[in-house]
């Protein structure tokens, strides 16, 4: 029986987390294994969505999905979580609580994510209609020792698949 792993993506808004982590996902699916995605969007639609962008209710928010993945995990489930979390202590926090972690640094400039932005999220931030947003008005702290480095501005979506794919392998999660 393989034990359940939650695998953290983090990184500036269109930084590209959700993009590799559904492929992950739908390779991980193919082969039988159990796998929930945990979306930022969906989370903050379905779950959070009395919360605002404060440090204090990005806190509450990530909490509550940290509960949510440790559950999964200690189930065997592999949990594709992608959330920008911006803070590194939280992240921490989330890592301690859940055991089975997994951090993936999504990296890209915000130069890059402001080309990548179909909604136009920066645009709006940039110009006042969105306040306390990553990256534009509210900071994010880097991951300073993540497992895994993506950097999307330099590989294809695939190579970052793989990446995260060899290193579930590696450590034995697959």
């Amino acid at each position: 029986m393989r034990k359940g792993v939650t695998v953290w993506f983090t990184g500036l808004p269109c930084s590209g987390k959700t993009t590799i982590a559904d492929k992950v996902a739908l390779n991980l699916k193919n082969r039988g294994l159990k796998v929930e995605r945990l979306d930022g969007d969906i989370v903050r639609k379905e779950l959070t969505s009395d919360l605002g962008f404060s440090k204090e209710d990005r806190n509450k928010n990530i909490e509550g999905i940290t509960f949510v993945a440790k559950l999964l995990t200690r189930n065997d489930v592999i949990v594709l979580a992608t959330f920008i979390s911006p803070y590194i202590q939280r992240r921490q926090q989330t890592r301690e609580e859940i055991g089975e972690f997994v951090e993936v640094y999504v990296k890209a400039s915000v130069e890059e994510c402001i080309k990548r932005d179909v909604k136009g999220m920066y645009k709006k931030a940039m110009d006042g209609k969105i306040k306390n947003f990553t990256g534009v008005d509210d900071p994010y702290e880097e991951p300073v020792n993540p497992e895994i480095v993506l950097d999307t501005e330099v590989e294809t979506v695939q190579e970052s698949v793989e990446k995260v794919l060899n290193y579930l392998e590696k450590k034995g999660y697959l």
